[in-house]
């Protein structure tokens, strides 16, 4: 009798915090975002979540504990290339649960239970760049939530008011730092990078080329995040480097334009590497600064040693001087012998001349 008591005491005080379940869509959109930025669930209460990703990039959903999230976000930049395999999702107490990384056009079902402490528990999409915009807040509470104007545990760009900061970012910057969004004279899977404080390129991951690289500060996404998801990102400084020929690097024939194919990227230590195909030749692109100078170094790596020649074509008015580690220069174009496994490329710019001048070292 008296274990018959305890256990039915048990019963009756987990009862009296137990809520029936609550099934939850949750999209995510255009704009690095979700369209619901908060959910309220009770304590101890059953939540099914159904993901769907309408965005044309791929995103998760990862739950923390309160006031974790940056930390999550940062262990899984962390993780570098092995990332992905475990769908960007750290192995950490701090976090309570996740989907895996979703494709666009698809979707996810996963059911937690929400914990019995009343708190914010942060909700945030942890594949690289995303995190530090893309999140929202699961409130476990019988109580009514915050105003949302003044809400700190959502993005600003979503409290419906103006908010003014000394910087077009609502994060202390850390490079290199990486944007997955809408730049000017870019296809729509534009990769924005900020390499320093002053030195940054965009990256075209539909076309697998270097756009363009500036100087000067980085991007200011603030139509962005007040929720223009179209809006295009205004670039911080002075354009020193704009292609001008599509597709510079080539297969076989200097004057042939490649199939491409984009196959993702990695981080280490932050600084992305981007993995794409050329004709059917594997590339790894690593860019990085030229020390004390306003250019680039690009390192290409070939998963194969190459069996045909390539061509790394440019034009004379892009005020730039080239050297390569290998092949050589005539007119502007560089042939880079068969059999070669990796390419050494900088790209400093004339300061001589005009920023259309022509400079090529051969």
């Amino acid at each position: 009798m008296r274990l018959f008591l305890i256990v039915f005491g048990l019963f009756i005080a987990t009862k009296s915090f137990s809520q029936s379940d609550t099934t939850i869509t949750l999209q995510a959109i255009t704009g690095l975002q979700y369209d619901l930025v908060r959910i309220a669930v009770k304590p101890l209460q059953k939540v099914t979540i159904i993901l769907k990703n309408e965005d044309d990039m791929a995103h998760n959903l990862v739950f923390t504990k309160p006031d974790k999230r940056l930390s999550v976000v940062e262990a899984a930049i962390k993780m570098g290339d092995k990332g992905q395999a475990v769908n960007y999702v750290p192995e950490s107490d701090d976090v309570l649960a996740a989907s895996k990384i979703l494709i666009p056009n698809t979707t996810q079902t996963f059911t937690f239970t929400a914990p019995s402490n009343e708190g914010a528990y942060p909700y945030v999409c942890t594949y690289p760049g995303h995190g530090y915009v893309m999140y929202g807040a699961l409130y476990v509470t019988t109580k009514p939530l915050p105003p949302l104007a003044t809400d700190p545990n959502i993005p600003p760009s979503r409290q419906n008011t103006e908010i003014m900061v000394s910087s077009p970012h609502p994060f202390t910057l850390e490079y290199p730092l990486l944007y997955r969004t809408f730049m000017p004279d870019c296809g729509p899977a534009a990769i924005a990078v900020a390499l320093t404080s002053t030195h940054s390129y965009c990256f075209d991951a539909g076309k697998c080329y270097l756009r363009y690289a500036w100087a000067g500060g980085f991007v200011d996404n603030t139509a962005h995040w007040k929720g223009n998801g179209n809006a295009f990102a205004k670039i911080q400084g002075n354009i020193y480097f704009k292609d001008n020929v599509t597709y510079p690097l080539r297969v076989g024939k200097a004057d042939k334009l490649p199939d491409v194919s984009f196959k993702g990227y990695t981080l280490a230590n932050r600084l992305p590497t981007f993995n794409y195909a050329l004709d059917g030749v594997d590339v790894k692109e690593t860019l990085k600064t030229l020390a004390n100078e306003e250019g680039l170094t690009r390192v290409f790596t070939f998963a194969k040693p190459t069996t045909q020649t390539l061509y790394f074509v440019t034009k004379s008015d892009d005020g730039i001087t080239y050297k390569s580690s290998v092949g050589k220069w005539q007119h502007g174009t560089l042939a880079i012998p068969k059999g070669t496994s990796k390419v050494t490329l900088t790209m400093k710019r004339n300061k001589t001349q005009t920023p259309h001048a022509a400079a090529h070292s051969h």
